[in-house]
C-alpha cells in the first residue's frame, strides 16, 4: 500500500481556548455519520472542549494541525485515571477534519503527540477505533499501534445495529501488545 507523504505545509501547535468552537463543530460533523464517533452530535459541547484545552495547557498533549491558517485536525492525550499506578498511561483522541482525511495530517499529529510523551512520563497510549474505520486502523498500525483486543457489539446505533470496537496500544519503548 502506498504511504501518504506528510504535508510540509501542515503545522502543529498547542490548542487554545479560542479553538474550542471549531474543534467541537468538526467533531459534531463527523458524529453525524453513524458509528464514526461514540458521541452523538448533540452530546459534544463547546464548554467541554474549552475545559479540556485549559486542562492540557502547557503539556503539549492537546494539539491542532493547521494548513494555510485553517485548522484541519486535532488530537489529545487524556489521563484515564488519577491513580498513580496509571500515571504512565494516556488515552488518545485523534480527529482529522473532513475533507482532509488521507493527507498525512493524522500522521503528523501522532508524531507530535509521541514527542510529548517523554516530558510527560507517558509510556503507554491506548485508543479505541470502530472496526469499520479501516483508514484509521491503517494509520494507527503505520504509527506503531498494535491490536490489543476487540469489544464485540460495543456501540449500539439508533437503528439497533451494533459495531465492534478495536482497542489498540502504543508503547514508548516499542514493545508490542
Amino acid at each position: 500500500m502506498n504511504e501518504v507523504a506528510v504535508d510540509t505545509r501542515v503545522s502543529i501547535r498547542p490548542a487554545c481556548e479560542s479553538d474550542a468552537p471549531l474543534l467541537c463543530a468538526a467533531e459534531r460533523e463527523i458524529a453525524r455519520t453513524p458509528g464514526r464517533l461514540v458521541s452523538l452530535p448533540e452530546e459534544l459541547l463547546e464548554t467541554n472542549f474549552a475545559a479540556k484545552i485549559r486542562e492540557k495547557a502547557g503539556t503539549d498533549t492537546y494539539l491542532v494541525a493547521e494548513r494555510d491558517g485553517i485548522v484541519v485536525g486535532h488530537g489529545f492525550l487524556e489521563t484515564p485515571s488519577p491513580q498513580r499506578r496509571l500515571a504512565h498511561v494516556r488515552y488518545l483522541n485523534l480527529v482529522v477534519h473532513a475533507p482532509h482525511v488521507g493527507q498525512g495530517i493524522g500522521t503528523k499529529l501522532l508524531r507530535a503527540l509521541f514527542a510529548a510523551t517523554k516530558k510527560n512520563g507517558i509510556e503507554r497510549i491506548e485508543l479505541r477505533v470502530r472496526a469499520t474505520n479501516q483508514a484509521a486502523i491503517h494509520l494507527y498500525k503505520k504509527c506503531g499501534f498494535t491490536h490489543e483486543f476487540t469489544s464485540r457489539r460495543r456501540i449500539k446505533l439508533e437503528d439497533g445495529t451494533y459495531l465492534d470496537d478495536i482497542s489498540m496500544v502504543w508503547f514508548s519503548d516499542g514493545a508490542t501488545a
